[in-house]
């Protein structure tokens, strides 16, 4: 039996018999219906009646779009919907990456450079507010992974950095915030990405860390969200050996699973030894780490039979939805297992007040969007944040009178990052603002010429009086290896001038480059590209204001040559 009067769902009686009285009332049809979190492709009506009277959904994601798209699809989904609808969506780094208007509060790492754990809450308020402004009440945040290897493909600068108290304290901090705004909180990505270097988009990862270990840095992560409230937890395609066999001992290696589908991590490690009552979420299902270690008709009911109360998408949504149903009537999720499913989800819209019609948009959700405190918090954060990780003595500050003649090498991926990301464009509005502030800006373009053909050297220590690097490269799924790829022919344009001309190195969005530029001699950490951070990172290079911010990695990683 689940304790719907306890943390997190916390229910009146009222809310207990409205779960209770709701589950009674549905069938198969609607119970398995509620399992499922899909995603808004479209704002047509006839679309989102589909979802909500035709598939009767538990839940869905929001696409990115306007504040007057999305206050319009919401109001569409709560309004046709039986059972109010869990309206998710990701938000890391703010509600921008959801709400075109919304404001781009700064990434986790951002956040933790400030050293400030209060700034986590600043920032969960904000996003939370103008999240529920236009009717979402479900974040797919917190990221509390731990980014215990530089290496990592996927965590970066989405993680509150390697430290686990830090984490632990920002995390707790964040999920208190952004449940007090209305919206809940769903940390990620049980058992814990960050030690692998590979991506669990693309393969089931593996979290190498034995039992001691993983209990005093995701162990202690998680057990601070849940003792700070936390509603929901996702769980991710990341299997934990260690601890799956403790739980299960004599598992063969080939019956490990990720935490998606296995058991032993969600039902003994997750609800018994964290004691975690809430609702559990899968990743998306779409992703090929769930592909990689199941058939596709055994995986969708596996998802729910293992201990997960809600399906993130679909790939086919008539033949999942097929996949779910042959699984009750199967036998793979149980009668109990699915009506234990369908109360913790219904609970979680009771504990958000759903029940009570505390659903819809506000109807002042554009200026809610607009509260210059909220780009106050950002501004704050990101001034706060920017790290001088070294600096070679005289260098800084940049200004048009020592440095009139500057030469700019960009480094800029665009793409679509998977999380707030890189904004394409961002080494431009820095080159813009040089040149507003009188420096003569030349962009380096590679010419051409093998040994004995290149150009002299003196083309460059007689022409520039500054060499700046500009790197916008951030993780992304489908992308193993955030690293720096250098011009032909022969690395035209690799840090070369170091001992001749003043170069400084500044990575807008990823900690680790300094691992393939290690003789640089100043470099600048940002971990983010908006506008607010432009700002800030021009005035403390300019010497209008003072580095603040201290990383929460190690930004040399690891080695020694990095910190010449």
């Amino acid at each position: 039996m689940i304790d719907l009067t306890a943390p997190p769902f916390s229910l009146d009686d009222d809310g207990v018999a409205w779960v209770t009285d709701t589950l009674a009332g549905m069938g198969d049809a609607e119970k398995i219906g509620q399992l499922f979190c899909l995603i808004t492709y479209t704002s047509d009506p006839g679309y989102l009646e589909h979802l909500t009277r035709g598939q009767h959904v538990g839940g869905v994601l929001l696409r990115t779009m306007s504040t007057d798209e999305a206050v319009s699809t919401v109001t569409t989904l709560q309004s046709t919907a039986a059972v109010p609808l869990l309206i998710s969506a990701n938000l890391e780094g703010g509600a921008s990456q959801t709400i075109a208007e919304a404001t781009h509060v700064g990434s986790n790492m951002a956040i933790a450079a400030t050293g400030r754990a209060d700034a986590a809450h600043d920032a969960a308020r904000v996003i939370g507010r103008e999240a529920r402004a236009v009717g979402i009440n479900w974040a797919f945040t917190p990221v509390v992974d731990v980014d215990a290897s530089f290496r990592n493909p996927i965590t970066n600068t989405r993680t509150f950095g390697s430290d686990a108290e830090k984490v632990a304290a920002m995390g707790a901090e964040y999920v208190t915030a952004i449940q007090a705004e209305g919206v809940a909180a769903s940390v990620k990505h049980f058992p814990g990405d960050g030690v692998d270097e590979r991506d669990q988009h693309l393969l089931a990862s593996v979290n190498t860390l034995s039992v001691p270990e993983w209990e005093q840095t995701f162990g202690r992560v998680y057990r601070a969200a849940i003792d700070a409230g936390v509603k929901s937890v996702m769980v991710g395609h990341i299997m934990l050996p260690a601890y799956s066999r403790e739980l299960r001992p004599g598992i063969a290696d080939a019956e490990i699973m990720p935490g998606i589908v296995a058991e032993e991590l969600l039902g003994d490690l997750l609800r018994g030894r964290l004691g975690f009552n809430g609702l559990i979420v899968s990743d998306s299902t779409t992703m090929a780490g769930l592909a990689s270690v199941l058939p596709r008709s055994a995986a969708v009911p596996r998802v729910i039979a293992a201990g997960c109360d809600m399906f993130l998408f679909t790939k086919n949504l008539d033949e999942d939805v097929a996949f779910m149903q042959a699984g009750v009537r199967d036998g793979v999720i149980t009668r109990e297992r699915l009506d234990e499913a369908v109360t913790r989800v219904l609970a979680l819209k009771a504990s958000l007040g759903l029940h009570r019609g505390d659903n819809l948009p506000r109807p002042d959700a554009a200026e809610v969007l607009a509260d210059p405190e909220h780009d106050a918090v950002a501004r704050r954060i990101a001034g706060e944040s920017v790290t001088l990780v070294k600096q070679e003595p005289g260098v800084l500050p940049l200004t048009a009178d020592r440095y009139p003649r500057v030469l700019v090498h960009d480094l800029e991926n665009g793409g679509s990052p998977i999380g707030q990301g890189a904004r394409a464009g961002a080494v431009e509005q820095v080159i813009e603002r040089l040149t507003a502030a009188g420096h003569q800006v030349t962009r380096f373009k590679p010419g051409g010429g093998w040994e004995g053909m290149a150009s002299p050297t003196t083309d460059v220590t007689d022409s520039y009086d500054l060499i700046l690097y500009l790197a916008n490269l951030s993780t992304r799924s489908n992308q193993t290896v955030v690293r720096i790829e250098w011009a032909e022919p022969m690395g035209a344009n690799v840090p070369a001038y170091v001992h001749s001309v003043p170069t400084v190195f500044v990575s807008l969005e990823n900690p680790y480059h300094l691992f393939d530029v290690p003789r640089v001699r100043t470099f600048v950490n940002t971990y983010g590209s908006s506008p607010a951070v432009l700002d800030a990172l021009l005035e403390r290079l300019q010497g209008r204001a003072p580095f603040a911010g201290t990383s929460p990695v190690d930004a040399f990683c690891g080695q020694w040559d990095t910190h010449l």
